[in-house]
């Protein structure tokens, strides 16, 4: 018995196509849908990482930032105790340059004069005082001038001649003067100690 398709066999071959075409459309979708998800799922772990990154690092610029609070209030606290040494320092030193003073006036003050009187006003000193001649007056502004340790800048006042009686009735010529001088500061004393020194045994 012979069998005959009477179905329109194009009809039935575009449905297979529609089938097919809707078939491989399906599957791009769900291709695509998995890409995005997996793509999703990776941006979503970058982003997880990177969190916790800036956390971390976030964390770490706390921590620096504490420390350098402290750095700076330990310098603050350092820079306090450096001005308090400096000032128990300023203040020895200045107790003690009286006696620095009289010290270095004995040692400069050549044989010939007497010293009347000796006043000090902040870093000024004034002195008066007898001399033999005008040159041992010279002679001790250049002592004063160039070897003395804590005495600089002398400048004399005035000079002038005087008579005085000795105890034996005897009149004699004399020089009435007074100078400035300059108290120098501790630092610059202590550096002028060697050249005092080199210069006094040079003298001697």
């Amino acid at each position: 018995m012979i069998l005959i398709n009477l179905l329109p066999h194009r009809q039935e071959k575009r449905q297979r196509r529609k089938i097919a075409f809707f078939v491989g459309l399906g599957v791009s979708a769900v291709a695509g849908l998995v890409v995005v998800g997996v793509w999703y799922l990776v941006l979503q772990q970058m982003t997880d990482s990177q969190q916790q990154r800036n956390q971390y690092l976030s964390g770490e610029i706390a921590k620096l930032e504490n420390q350098i609070k402290d750095i700076a209030a330990l310098k603050a606290e350092i820079e306090s105790l450096k001005a308090r040494q400096k000032a128990v320092e300023d203040l020895q030193t200045n107790r003690n340059i009286p006696v620095h003073l009289l010290n270095d006036l004995v040692k400069q003050t050549p044989e010939g004069i007497y010293l009347t009187s000796i006043k000090q006003a902040d870093r000024i000193v004034s002195v008066t005082g007898i001399a033999q001649t005008n040159e041992r007056v010279s002679e001790f502004l250049r002592n004063t001038a160039y070897n003395a340790q804590w005495l600089e800048r002398p400048e004399l006042i005035e000079i002038k001649a005087a008579s005085v009686t000795t105890a034996g009735r005897e009149q004699r010529r004399l020089f009435d003067f007074s100078m400035k001088l300059s108290i120098k500061s501790p630092p610059e004393a202590k550096a002028a100690a060697p050249a005092a020194s080199a210069a006094a045994a040079r003298k001697s």
